[in-house]
């Protein structure tokens, strides 16, 4: 039987002893296909990014298009940019993505999770980095849905005295 543990202190050092164990023991590997390339899926709203990330000149392609011809507003652009300015690796991947669904701020953001995730598993190194700035975490909010005896999600009908 393993040994007894009489305080809070000897739980904390104990559990602190055995993640430090299973870190050392299994460090991340790459995830790369056989043409060098990561995949990963993003999503934001009702937006899905499918997106694939490999070494290259920095090139974005959306849905066959450029990213500037998809994402005409430079906010959008500068979403997609963020994960490579925050890893350190701007210009260094080429990005090629597929995205169905949302809107236009959906779909850049579904873009920029997908990116951020494909980078963490090309170079497990950009892992910190990513998820201190949160971007390998969905953004669960959707829209809320619209309830019976309402006239949307929360706003009543016109109230009439007569």
């Amino acid at each position: 039987m393993a040994e007894q543990i009489n305080s809070l202190d000897e739980l904390k050092g104990a559990v602190s002893e055995t993640a430090a164990a299973v870190e050392l023991d299994a460090p991340r590997e790459p995830v790369r296909d056989e043409l060098g390339r990561s995949y990963a899926t993003g999503k934001r709203k009702d937006a899905v990014a499918r997106v694939w990330i490999k070494p290259g000149s920095g090139k974005v392609s959306v849905n066959g298009k450029d990213m500037d011809a998809y994402f005409a507003r430079p906010v959008l652009q500068m979403i997609l940019r963020q994960p490579f300015t925050v890893a350190g690796v701007e210009g260094e991947f080429d990005v090629y993505a597929t995205v169905v669904g949302g809107g236009l701020s959906g779909q850049a953001g579904a873009v920029k999770h997908g990116i951020s995730k494909a980078l963490q598993l090309y170079d497990p190194s950009l892992r910190g980095a990513l998820k201190a700035a949160g971007f390998l975490t969905r953004d669960s909010r959707v829209v809320e849905r619209k309830k019976y005896g309402k006239a949307k999600a929360r706003r009543s009908f016109q109230f009439s005295k007569r």
